[in-house]
């Protein structure tokens, strides 16, 4: 096991790669004997680790350094995690010829496998073959793998119902799969996809269709009963999709019957599976195929009603998503702005559908027929306009110097929703018209106006015992965002601000005006802890910190101890927030 400078890898490069906190864990888990057989072979070293549950850990050289992969959560995500450095842990011990022993006393042998394979190669070959056999009774991957492998090889040629079979077995797991065992669970079906590549490879393309195909249905069929949080499923269809393509474009397969296939299967499927058949497999169906494609399509399509306004939930239908995408698809390869603004006429319930129809004309170079479009969106949805279509009709209008109306539509936009994003997007068009001193002081009267109304209602509402909350938040941030650090500051102290935006203008302000900034941090300690766990503790203990650094920089370094005083009768229920008073070092 090397590093990429060719040097083996030392207890210097695991705390490197792990980082402090997950080396001492993996430290204590190569103490505690987590670390199962601890297996070097071909470069590579393996090894189970005992966790929340019994994970698989792989450590080998590579180009780049020392790589690794573990079947835990955090190895899957790509960090170099605790079951890595133990394992790391347990093969420097190994070769320092220092067996590690755990509670259990075990030792990790010293016999390597090229031992082992030294040893079988003096095996006559029926002992082999039973000791495999033996085996793959009990190893369910074992087993599948070889009888798919015998199923090409029988009197009666390949055997597709034994891999059928296989798949099957691979697939249905029986139960639930949870995020846990996930990884085992799609390894086993990787195998059986590996089996249907070496039939492939093979020459037995017509066969691999098929297999493929079934396959896919069985997948599909499992992707409602288990967790793909980390999408192993997701990767398994792609590949399938793949293969099933290679396929085809070897066995070239009736393109009519090959094109009904694919289109039903992309209309029906709830897992994009074929998406874009037309496309994809465009050189094996040719022409005669895609005619057949073609002539499906639309007899689908003519049976679909006409959307307009007010009638958008009928378009949330999955049938009539996928065929229309299928029919945008066989347009777009036309290459006719006219087709393709036929299909997406369909549906003109939301304004969306408007811009898309815009965007069209606009890439065909139509940017009259564009902006008409455009315009029609928003006079079909007067109460209900999008940003996106806005934003697309401003465009064209400063593009012919129309500022004014671009500025009106970019103003409604700001009026329906005062962000910082809108602020800024206000902010580019003004600069076009050559207008932006006078839009933004309008835009920030506008940010007070909503907050003093905000604060009048919440004064209200309180009356009645409702929690009303109102501040200059969003005011603040644009602020800020204008590094007007000055003018946040007088905001936030007369309105007020959230606790994040508290915290970065102390921060700021720290430096020039730390009277400021200690009372901040202050305010911000009673709230951190009354969120009652550990992480809100150890940020009130940065608070603190930062709290005493200040005081002492304002010659109030006397006042340390009795504040710290305060804090410990005030939060002595508080076990875990105590226990790290007492840890940090305020001297």
């Amino acid at each position: 096991m090397r590093t990429s400078k060719g040097k083996p890898a030392d207890v210097r490069t695991l705390r490197r790669m792990a980082g402090a906190r997950s080396f001492e864990r993996g430290e204590v888990y190569a103490a505690e004997g987590r670390v199962g057989d601890l297996v070097e072979f071909d470069e590579r070293i393996t090894a189970p680790v005992a966790g929340t549950e019994t994970y698989r850990v792989e450590l080998w050289g590579g180009a780049t350094g020392l790589e690794f992969s573990c079947t835990c959560p955090v190895g899957r995500d790509g960090a170099f995690c605790k079951h890595c450095v133990a394992v790391g842990l347990a093969w420097l011990e190994r070769r320092r010829g220092q067996p590690q022993r755990g509670k259990t006393g075990k030792v990790t042998p010293a016999v390597t496998m090229d031992e082992v394979r030294s040893h079988l190669e003096t095996w006559e070959k029926d002992r082999l073959v039973r000791v495999i056999v033996e085996q793959a009774v009990y190893d369910d991957d074992l087993r599948r793998q070889l009888l798919m492998e015998a199923a090409t090889r029988t009197a009666r040629g390949v055997d597709l119902a034994t891999y059928r079979d296989a798949i099957d077995s691979a697939v249905q797991a029986g139960r639930f799969v949870d995020y846990h065992s996930m990884y085992a669970y799609a390894r086993g079906i990787a195998r059986a996809i590996d089996a249907l590549e070496d039939l492939l490879r093979e020459g037995r393309a017509v066969d691999a269709i098929d297999l493929t195909e079934h396959a896919l249905a069985a997948v599909e069929r499992a992707m409602g009963s288990v967790d793909d949080s980390d999408g192993e499923m997701g990767g398994l269809l792609e590949r399938l999709q793949a293969l099933h393509l290679k396929a085809c474009r070897k066995a070239k397969p009736d393109p009519e019957v090959l094109a009904r296939r694919l289109f039903d299967w992309e209309l029906r499927t709830d897992w994009d599976t074929f998406y874009g058949a037309s496309v994809t497999y465009a050189d094996v169906l040719g022409a005669r195929g895609l005619a057949t494609y073609h002539r499906l399509a639309e007899a689908k399509w003519a049976k679909v009603p006409a959307l307009g306004p007010g009638r958008e939930h009928l378009a949330h239908d999955a049938g009539r998503f996928r065929l229309t995408h299928i029919m945008e698809t066989l347009a777009e390869q036309t290459g006719e702005v006219e087709a393709l603004v036929a299909v997406l006429k369909r549906d003109l319930s939301l304004p969306y559908s408007y811009l898309r129809i815009a965007e069209a004309y606009k890439h065909a170079g139509q940017r009259n027929v564009a902006v008409n479009w455009a315009e029609r969106g928003l006079k079909a949805f007067p109460k209900q306009p999008d940003s996106r279509l806005r934003e697309f009709l401003a465009e064209e209008y400063q593009r012919t110097k129309r500022h004014d109306e671009a500025m009106a539509l970019m103003w409604a936009e700001f009026e329906d929703a005062r962000t910082l994003e809108r602020y800024q997007v206000l902010k580019r068009h003004a600069e076009r018209a050559h207008a932006w001193p006078v839009w933004r002081e309008k835009a920030l009267a506008l940010l007070r106006d909503k907050a003093a109304r905000s604060r009048r209602a919440a004064t209200r509402a309180a009356r009645w015992g409702w929690d009303g909350q109102a501040d200059r938040s969003e005011l603040v941030r644009i602020l800020l965002w204008e590094k007007d650090v000055e003018s946040a500051w007088r905001e936030a102290k007369e309105g007020g601000c959230s606790a994040e935006l508290w915290m970065t203008l102390a921060a700021k302000r720290e430096k020039a005006y730390p009277e400021d900034a200690l009372g901040v941090y202050q305010a911000q300690i009673e709230p951190t802890l009354e969120r009652k766990n550990n992480v809100a503790y150890q940020g009130a203990i940065g608070l603190i910190r930062k709290v005493r650094a200040l005081m002492i920089r304002l010659d109030r370094g006397a006042d340390v101890a009795p504040y710290l005083a305060s804090l410990r009768a005030v939060h002595k229920p508080k076990r875990n927030f105590m226990a790290l008073l007492d840890r940090a070092q305020w001297e």
